[in-house]
C-alpha cells in the first residue's frame, strides 16, 4: 500500500510504539490521525509531525468506552474525509501476579486492549465498508517462554486481539477490508507495504 495521502488512525499514539508508528507513516506521505487518553503526549506527536512538514491532528478519546471509540471514529472522518487504515495500539499492560490481581486491574486491561479494539475496528469497520476498503491492524504481541511474568492480563487479552483480528478479517474481507495482526512496528509496516 502506498500510505500517500492515505489517512491512517493510530490509538494509543502518544508514546512508545503508537507514536514511532505515527512519525514513520507520516515519513511514508500518510496523513494521520493520532489518539490517545493524555492530551500532553499526543498533542506533541501531532505538533512534531506537522513542523516537520507532515499531516497530522490529534484526538484525546478513551477507546474503552463506545461513546468515544465512535466520537473519535466520526471526528476524524469528519475532519479527514475518510479511513484508510487503522492501528489499534492502544494498551495497558499492569504488572501484577494473576493471583494478586484486583479485579478493577483486570477488567481495564480487557477493556482498553481488547474492547477497545473491537470498538474501534466495528466502527472504523462500518466506514470503510461505505468507502469499499480498508486495512485495519491490532498490535498483538505473542508471549514466549522468556516473557515477563506478572503480566497475564496483558497477555491474555493479545492472544484475544490475534483472534478478534482473524474473525474480523474473515467477515469484512467480502468488502474489500483487511484486518491483521502484528507482533511488533516492523511486522506492521510490512503488513502496509504488502498492501
Amino acid at each position: 500500500m502506498n500510505l500517500q495521502d492515505k489517512v491512517v488512525l493510530i490509538t494509543g499514539a502518544g508514546k512508545g510504539r503508537g507514536r514511532a508508528l505515527a512519525e514513520e507513516c507520516a515519513k511514508r506521505g500518510a496523513k494521520v490521525a493520532v489518539n490517545d487518553i493524555s492530551p500532553m503526549n499526543v498533542e506533541d506527536v501531532a505538533r512534531e509531525i506537522t513542523a516537520t512538514g507532515g499531516i497530522a491532528k490529534a484526538y484525546v478519546e478513551d477507546v474503552a468506552k463506545k461513546v468515544g471509540a465512535q466520537a473519535l471514529i466520526k471526528n476524524v472522518e469528519d475532519d479527514f474525509g475518510n479511513i484508510d487504515v487503522l492501528i489499534n495500539h492502544a494498551s495497558v499492560e499492569p504488572h501484577v501476579s494473576l493471583l494478586n490481581m484486583d479485579e478493577w486491574d483486570w477488567h481495564r486491561t480487557l477493556d482498553v486492549n481488547l474492547t477497545g479494539a473491537f470498538l474501534m475496528m466495528q466502527s472504523a469497520g462500518r466506514v470503510m465498508k461505505a468507502q469499499g476498503s480498508g486495512v485495519m491492524i491490532c498490535l498483538a504481541e505473542e508471549a514466549s517462554l522468556g516473557q515477563e511474568k506478572e503480566a497475564g492480563a496483558y497477555w491474555a487479552s493479545m492472544a484475544g486481539l490475534r483472534e478478534l483480528s482473524n474473525q474480523m478479517n474473515l467477515e469484512l474481507r467480502p468488502y474489500q477490508i483487511r484486518a491483521f495482526a502484528a507482533k511488533n512496528v516492523n511486522e506492521v509496516l510490512a503488513l502496509l507495504e504488502e498492501g
